[in-house]
């Protein structure tokens, strides 16, 4: 566990020794905290030109912002930080981001949030030096990265959590020649910490050691601020223009997560309303696309066509009501999202789930089994398959080679353990009773 010898939010240490080891690797390595802290360190005593890129939701943008905080706490000029952010449907690793990364002639580059992957480094400038904070699952880093990964340090942080524990030790008192300038900073940093993570994991999160004890900041925001805030700033990087600057923009102004849904006068909170309206009405628009299933009856499709990033909020609603004796994972895949390219998001189903929240079935390794059956087709589909995390995965694929992949599935064979309930034919909606009703009460509850 990281120090916490200058803040009130610190979490308490025990002597139970299982307990005690865990805090020693949590939130990541302490070689890769310690190698985090001494880069955020260099880059800002070297003045020199810095770019963040944090992903585009709540946890990819709090955590930018934790290390945009503290670079300008410890007097990096904020005239030298930029920021961006990867066109709609692209990544930081596509040849036309690369461009636009090596346009801003930055010598430090953090990315946070953005997943990894092994091969090229991130920016075509040898010198540029770069650092990963990070959660999703990954064994590989892009070449000559310093990388701070929570991927493998259960239970996993979020990257705003693992930013934050990372950031809060370079924060002392005198920043600018006062204390209160530090504790005014580390209230930001806490709310800011709390705002991803919840971003990610639900306003309902119990804040349980070892991660950071909230209780303060939650008790003078509230989770019903928070839970609001939370689907104002996530609702651009949704909607159909990907405006995300304007989510970046609003968090960069408050001073609290209420300023994110009061300051309702600013042009760029009245766009994030607007955008969550929009987003809102997309999805209703396609929430009761009826599922189909593969032959195996381990996975529910649901296919639907917009131009909005809805795709992963359908499979998260479905994945709470769908019901079956061999159903492992929730796909909601988009063909109308990028042009000639299908994004796809899968989720575990609740009756999958055990107690802690977490799945039994791992989605990555499911996928890439799938893609295995068809030789060459794992290789085709690229690096943006079968991504993100093992209980939420996804990708973005061509759609015709998505459409192979469904084929694979579609045309699986059952395991013969169990009853399975009847259905019509392969690919289609289960006929059997218990599945019909699970899907007419879903519907009569929407």
């Amino acid at each position: 566990m990281a120090p916490q010898s200058d803040t009130s939010f610190s979490i308490p240490l025990t002597t139970d020794t299982t307990s005690r080891d865990r805090q020693r690797t949590w939130p990541a390595p302490q070689r890769q905290l310690a190698a985090a802290r001494a880069f955020i360190m260099e880059c800002a005593a070297a003045r020199a030109p810095t770019l963040l890129l944090p992903d585009k939701d709540a946890d990819g943008l709090c955590s930018g912002l934790l290390v945009h905080a503290t670079l300008l706490h410890l007097g990096l000029p904020a005239s030298l930080i930029s920021v961006h952010f990867p066109a709609k449907g692209s990544n930081i690793h596509a040849s036309p981001e690369r461009e636009q990364i090596t346009r801003h002639g930055a010598s430090y580059v953090i990315v946070t949030d953005q997943g990894s992957r092994g091969g090229r480094s991130i920016a075509d400038d040898p010198e540029t030096k770069t650092l990963v904070i990070d959660h999703h699952w990954s064994t590989e880093f892009p070449e000559g990265a310093v990388a701070c990964s929570a991927a493998q340090c259960p239970p996993v942080a979020t990257s705003s959590t693992l930013a934050y524990e990372v950031c809060l030790p370079l924060v002392h008192g005198g920043g600018d020649g006062t204390r209160n300038a530090a504790g005014v900073l580390r209230e930001r940093m806490a709310w800011l910490c709390a705002m991803g993570t919840m971003g990610d994991l639900g306003t309902g999160f119990k804040w349980e050691s070892p991660f950071p004890d909230m209780r303060d900041c939650l008790k003078t925001w509230t989770k019903k601020a928070f839970g609001e805030a939370i689907g104002l700033v996530n609702a651009p990087r949704r909607s159909a223009e990907y405006d995300v600057e304007t989510a970046w923009r609003v968090l960069l102004i408050s001073t609290s997560p209420k300023d994110v849904v009061s300051l309702t006068s600013n042009e760029d909170v009245k766009r994030l309303y607007e955008a969550r309206a929009s987003v809102k009405t997309e999805t209703e628009r396609n929430a009761r696309k009826a599922p189909i299933f593969s032959g195996d009856g381990r996975v529910a499709l649901i296919r639907i066509s917009s131009p909005a990033q809805v795709h992963p909020l359908i499979a998260t609603r479905w994945s709470s009501s769908l019901k079956g004796p061999r159903l492992e994972v929730v796909m909601c895949a988009n063909d109308g999202y990028s042009p000639g390219m299908t994004n796809f998001a899968c989720r575990i189903p609740r009756s999958r789930r055990v107690a802690n929240g977490e799945g039994e079935v791992n989605i990555i390794a499911t996928l890439k089994e799938y893609a295995s059956r068809v030789p060459g087709l794992r290789e085709t589909m690229g690096d943006d398959f079968a991504r993100g995390h093992k209980e939420a995965s996804g990708g973005i694929v061509r759609t015709a080679d998505f459409e192979r992949l469904w084929e694979v599935m579609a045309n699986s064979e059952r395991d013969d353990r169990g009853t399975p309930a009847k259905k019509r034919r392969t690919g289609t909606h289960y006929q059997g009773q218990g599945q019909r009703n699970t899907l007419e009460g879903w519907l009569k509850k929407t």
